[in-house]
């Protein structure tokens, strides 16, 4: 009657099969998870070296942790315990670990914009920063609008 019945379906080609025969209904839901899995192990080694840092673990002459300064230690700790729950929630591909992790990198770059003596950036590292949050929205946005 001219109707696709589903066995013509499943023998057929799918219209949105792409060159590499993987359906566009997933193409952007894979490159998500790849981003997070990326961002996720920047932040677990971001989250290793604030430990190192309240550790005294790297040879710097810096003076120890408890001898600086209140504020500079509370930054510490703070990003030493969210960095590394934001990587897990990240590696899980979690909606909180997209939360947290946004939370983790706009206070970093809102900190180190009010507080430049106790934490330091580069222009590097904020363009990262910046750049890693709008790949995350742009993904994000991508994987929930491809048609399934």
């Amino acid at each position: 009657m001219g109707l696709i019945g589903e066995g013509d379906v499943l023998r057929g080609a799918r219209v949105d099969d792409g060159a590499s025969g993987e359906p566009a209904s997933t193409r952007w839901r894979t490159t998500l998870v790849w981003l997070l899995r990326i961002l996720s192990v920047l932040w677990l080694a971001k989250g290793l070296l604030a430990w190192a840092v309240i550790f005294g673990i790297g040879g710097l002459s810096q003076p120890p942790f408890e001898a600086r300064l209140l504020s500079f230690q509370a930054i510490v700790v703070y990003f030493a315990v969210i960095d590394l729950v934001a990587a897990v929630g990240l590696w899980l591909t979690s909606t909180w670990g997209g939360v947290l992790w946004l939370l983790a990198a706009i206070s970093h770059l809102l900190l180190g914009f009010f507080f430049p003596g106790l934490l330091p950036m580069t222009p590097w590292f904020v363009g990262s920063c910046i750049g890693a949050i709008l790949a995350y929205f742009l993904a994000t946005w991508a994987a929930e609008n491809e048609s399934s």
